[in-house]
């Protein structure tokens, strides 16, 4: 018998790293070049199929502003796993959204505990090379105990599928034997 489950994701890390893009790409196949501010949280959702059960993403867009810092906790509440992304660009805004990771996720686990995280190195079709910022990537995401870093491109797909089915695997694994 066919069984529904639904997933609370969130999806951080600093403004214009193409958070928005990412699940853009992934929930309808598209990209759009042009950035759009997310003001507060966008929600997405997005069905897919894991041993004949649905299984439902629900994807919380979060706003990586500053200024919307304060609407952070309530959008983190029921939290069941993250995506935290940072942008591989060869630019101070690349190397700054790497260099954040560590904040997004102390400030996730504060509202939301010890959750399944992936870290997505977002924009990879922007660069040549991604070596040097791999090896930072990797090991901080073994520090930190995620269970995955995946390379990803919103404007081609490529990862993107990769990395949203591992979160929704560890997800359905983690809570198959609880019907939500």
């Amino acid at each position: 018998m066919e069984s529904k489950y639904s997933y609370k994701i969130v999806v951080i890390g600093d403004p214009a790293v193409g958070k928005t893009s990412l699940i853009y790409k992934y929930t309808k196949g598209h990209f759009k070049a042009d950035y759009i501010q997310t003001i507060g949280a966008q929600l997405s959702k997005y069905d897919t199929k894991i041993n004949e059960n649905i299984c439902q993403m629900v994807l919380w867009d979060i706003a990586g502003q500053d200024t919307f810092h304060f609407l952070r906790p309530a959008f983190y509440k029921g939290g069941q796993a993250a995506i935290i992304v940072f942008s591989l660009e060869k630019s101070e805004h690349g190397k700054l959204s790497l260099e954040h990771v560590e904040d997004w996720h102390n400030n996730l686990k504060n509202y939301c505990g010890d959750i399944p995280i992936i870290l997505l190195g977002n924009k990879l079709d922007l660069i040549d090379d991604a070596e040097s910022v791999d090896k930072k990537a990797a090991k901080l995401a073994e520090k930190r105990g995620f269970i995955g870093y995946y390379k990803t491109s919103a404007k081609t797909g490529e990862g993107v599928v990769d990395a949203f089915q591992a979160i929704i695997q560890e997800l359905y694994n983690k809570y198959s034997q609880m019907k939500c």
